[in-house]
């Protein structure tokens, strides 16, 4: 999983209520109990999320007889990658609409409803249609919970208050445990009883999530998160409204005659993700709010995207090529016991839970000696290519071809590459902010990852399992593409710097 999802530094720009006076008020490990009641909401539905993705590329490809519903494997991997990348995009959506119109804590409990009634229609709603409405509703509500929890959980705070950064750490692991568990109970539901199993497993999840939220939320959250920070006029509700409906509408009519695929899906999403990050880049680039060195920062930060964009399209493929080699060509059985090919998706989680410290102390004890944020993201590209050239030597088997050491060793670089660059991008982007578009920048670096996450699905149909040559030349060019551009970020270093001005 990638650290941005639990959004950490969103919630120091927004302008919440100021939280209530906790003396005397029993404690979380120190801590405001919203911090407990946020993070049981935040797991949960990181179980629901990620058990989920564990599941919906064999859903999508298996055969009706295996209870599928027999799509080919690129249109399947590319509703993959743009549901992926869906994700990302409506969490600046959900920012928005949190900002002017519900607030951060009522958009919160409504996205969460909301992925409730998603998992209930993919657990219940047969076909295509249950994708579709489930899909679309997941999405949407665990895009705008992305940047809301984090936002509320902040607003339990006060700025100077030095317990924020424990708060937030304890947090993002219970959105770990979350990602962790998920796969784990879905898959062997799956393999019980069959998908919708799992897919009601999810639902079930994130019913407790929510049920644990409503009972607590007077008592734990009270104010927090419940101020408007820029009220949207009245009068421009009916416009916003039909505008985001027109837009639905065209997007439905574009499908059902056929104009639009569903394996563009992932092009589409990829496409819309870039002229969004493009407009907010613009917007910043050109407002009269930006000062002559924040406009170099903004430069600067180009190359960061590209990269982070190059690295989160092969992150990404976890869910997209990595799930269909983990069905096709990992040797699962453990001691007589055959895994279920989602499993594998606890591997990252379990790593981030155990190296996510490590590598904080790391920066910590290094203080201005560690290295610069373009080191950082160069290095996180060359890692995860070298990751990918391991599949080269198994490249072209047949099934159980690939040893589960070496699949966990591949992770374990993903892991790697994942720690140089997801959080480090999560605080550069607030470091290079203008100081009068803070959440928008960091809505511009989401963007960043859904653009990649949407990528996956894209570059998913260029991988052909079935082909010895193909399978040995998706790798060994991704790999070469992916160094060559961690290179480039690197000999962009100094060039960079200079546009970081006192940034580095």
């Amino acid at each position: 999983m990638t650290q941005s999802d639990s959004a950490p530094n969103t919630a120091q720009h927004h302008q919440p209520d100021p939280p209530a006076d906790q003396s005397g008020e029993r404690t979380f490990f120190g801590h405001p109990w919203g911090l407990a009641n946020l993070s049981g909401v935040e797991m949960w539905e990181r179980f629901s999320f990620y058990g989920l993705q564990a599941l919906l590329a064999y859903y999508l490809y298996y055969s009706a007889a295996q209870g599928g519903l027999g799509m080919n494997e690129a249109s399947a991997l590319s509703i993959v990658g743009a549901y992926g990348g869906l994700v990302y995009l409506t969490s600046v959506a959900g920012a928005w609409v949190a900002d002017r119109i519900l607030s951060a804590e009522r958009t919160l409990f409504y996205a969460a409803i909301l992925v409730m009634i998603g998992h209930i229609s993919l657990a219940l709603l047969p076909g295509f249609t249950g994708v579709v409405v489930g899909l679309v509703c997941i999405a949407v509500g665990s895009g705008a919970l992305k940047t809301t929890t984090s936002v509320v959980l902040g607003a339990l705070y006060h700025r100077d208050d030095p317990r924020r950064d424990g708060g937030f750490s304890i947090y993002y692991m219970g959105v770990n445990i979350g990602a962790l568990v998920g796969p784990f109970i879905t898959n062997a539901l799956w393999g019980w009883r069959g998908f919708h199993w799992g897919f009601g497993a999810a639902a079930v999840m994130m019913a407790v999530g929510l049920i644990q939220y409503a009972a607590m939320r007077k008592q734990t959250i009270k104010d927090a998160g419940h101020q408007v920070a820029n009220p949207l006029p009245r009068r421009q509700y009916l416009p916003i409204f039909l505008g985001a409906a027109a837009v639905i509408a065209v997007v439905v009519v574009l499908f059902t005659t056929g104009v639009l695929h569903v394996s563009q899906l992932a092009n589409i999403a990829a496409l819309a993700t870039l002229v969004i990050a493009v407009i907010l880049w613009l917007q910043m680039y050109r407002s009269d709010l930006v000062t002559a060195e924040e406009r170099s920062r903004l430069v600067g930060f180009i190359p960061m995207f590209i990269a982070g964009v190059a690295f989160f399209s092969l992150f990404q493929q976890q869910f997209t090529v990595l799930a269909v080699y983990s069905d096709q060509r990992l040797n699962r059985s453990i001691f007589g016991w055959e895994m279920p090919p989602g499993m594998v998706q606890s591997i990252n989680p379990a790593f981030i839970i155990i190296f996510a410290a490590v590598f904080a102390a790391v920066w910590t004890r290094l203080g201005d000696r560690q290295p610069s944020y373009v080191t950082k993201f160069a290095s996180s590209l060359v890692i995860i290519g070298v990751a990918l050239l391991l599949f080269l030597p198994f490249a072209g088997g047949g099934a159980n071809s690939t040893p589960m050491w070496a699949f966990v060793a591949i992770i374990f670089l993903f892991t790697m590459a994942e720690l140089l660059l997801s959080p480090v991008g999560n605080s550069m982007a607030t470091r290079l902010a203008p100081q009068a578009f803070p959440t928008r920048m960091y809505a511009l670096w989401m963007l960043s990852i859904g653009l990649g996450t949407a990528l996956s699905g894209s570059l998913a149909r260029f991988y052909d399992p079935s082909s010895a040559a193909a399978e040995r030349s998706y790798f060994l060019v991704t790999f070469i593409v992916t160094v060559a551009l961690g290179l480039a970020v690197l000999a962009s270093r100094r060039w960079v710097l200079r546009k970081f001005v006192d940034v580095r």
